[in-house]
C-alpha cells in the first residue's frame, strides 16, 4: 500500500505508517491542485491536515485510492461527495487536539 502524506505532519506520523508491512509512505508537502491531480493515481491512501483541498478533480485522478485520513476536525477541505462516488473513505481525527487545546 502506498500513501501520500501531502501536508506537514509529526513525524511519529509516518514512523506509525510504516510500522505497517507493505505500507510505503511519502511524504510531499506544498503541492500545487494540478501537481495533486497528476500524482494521486499511484496511492492508496492520502493523509492531510487543512491545507491540502481533494476536489472531486482529485477524486477523478485517483484511480488507486482507497482512503482519505484527515489529521484533525472536521473534512471541510474533502468532497466528502465525490469521494462517496468513487467508493473512498474519508476519515478524520475529531479529538485530536483536545489535549493540546486543554493545555
Amino acid at each position: 500500500m502506498k500513501v501520500l502524506i501531502s501536508d506537514k505532519m509529526d513525524p511519529r506520523c509516518v514512523e506509525t505508517l510504516e510500522a505497517n508491512e507493505g505500507v510505503v509512505v511519502d511524504v510531499q508537502t506544498g503541492l500545487s491542485a494540478d501537481e495533486l491531480i497528476g500524482c494521486i493515481g499511484e496511492y492508496d491512501g492520502l493523509v492531510v491536515r487543512s491545507a491540502t483541498k481533494v476536489t472531486a478533480e482529485v477524486f477523478a485522478a485517483a484511480e488507486n485510492l482507497k482512503v482519505v485520513g484527515r489529521a484533525g476536525a472536521g473534512v471541510d477541505n474533502i468532497d466528502v461527495e465525490a469521494s462517496t462516488r468513487c467508493g473512498v473513505i474519508v476519515m478524520n481525527t475529531p479529538g485530536g487536539n483536545s489535549v493540546s487545546t486543554a493545555e
